[in-house]
């Protein structure tokens, strides 16, 4: 945990002094360099989702198909995210990766800003760059909160972050999971992966809140701005797919280079007709 929570430690304070000494901001740039560090696991995220919100009416046909077996019918089912290169499971690997990243930011935040008295006198040997022992101690207040300790009930900003927590959890989850079908398969059973797709997006933000409840306000600090950047991610790469979908789609009138297109006048298209017909009537009077 040290080759992790050290490093932490050590940016945390650098970013404190380059910017005013404040704590907020601090975490703030810290989370943008954490996201920037695993864009390409959450893009991979992205992709995985919105490939697999296209396979879905190819999902129902295989349920249709295969209601009376399923095992055949999950076979025929990873045999189809396997031709379409998709991993069903994608989605959950950025959220594995992120939990030590998330316990050491919240063991990093809990020392820096000495949350107890003995964190002040450990935190000195964890940091790589000793000029920075000099800033020591950190200033821990925002708002009127301790940085460092749970939310206290009493503060309505402290309550306000914890609803921002929620919120922003739930958004980020359900721009990001592909959208449920409208109906069940054909077996009149509810479809399994939009089950849990649909439980995920209920129980992480109850699980996100309940974090903000227990652990540092600096954590759910880093909570609210990840979620936001999380959610313009998904946003701007749905807005992408969804104009590469339509120009790929024809969405507009197709033009043929080459061959402009001749307007005949309304004379000539029945004269056209009808030297097109004569060949046919004398054909019948023959």
């Amino acid at each position: 945990m040290d080759l992790i929570l050290n490093p932490f430690i050590t940016l945390l304070t650098l970013l404190y002094s380059i910017f005013g000494n404040n704590m907020v901001i601090a975490i703030a740039i810290f989370t943008v360099l954490v996201r920037l560090a695993t864009y390409p696991l959450t893009a991979q995220q992205l992709r995985s989702s919105f490939e697999m919100q296209k396979l879905q009416p190819k999902m129902k046909e295989l349920q249709e198909k295969y209601k009376n077996d399923r095992e055949k019918l999950a076979q025929e089912q990873m045999k189809l995210y396997r031709d379409h290169n998709i991993n069903p499971v994608g989605g959950c690997l950025p959220l594995l990766i992120q939990f030590p990243i998330l316990i050491a930011l919240y063991q990093a935040v809990i020392h820096a800003l000495a949350g107890v008295p003995t964190h002040l006198i450990d935190v000195s040997g964890r940091l790589l760059i000793p000029d920075l022992g000099s800033l020591l101690p950190l200033n821990n207040m925002f708002l009127g909160m301790n940085l460092s300790q749970p939310p206290n009930m009493g503060n309505v900003v402290a309550i306000a972050v914890i609803g921002l927590t929620v919120i922003t959890t739930w958004l980020q989850m359900r721009l990001s999971m592909p959208k449920p079908q409208a109906q069940p398969s054909a077996d009149g059973k509810p479809d399994q992966m939009a089950s849990v797709n649909q439980s995920m997006t209920t129980i992480m933000p109850i699980m996100y809140g309940f974090f903000a409840l227990s652990f540092s306000i600096g954590l759910s600090i880093y909570f609210i701005i990840s979620n936001l950047i999380g959610i313009v991610q998904a946003w701007v790469m749905k807005r992408q797919r969804e104009q590469l979908e339509a120009a790929a789609g024809g969405g507009g009138p197709s033009v043929i280079v080459g061959t402009p297109k001749t307007v005949l006048p309304q004379n000539a298209k029945k004269a056209d007709a009808s030297s097109v017909n004569k060949p046919k009537s004398k054909a019948k009077a023959k």
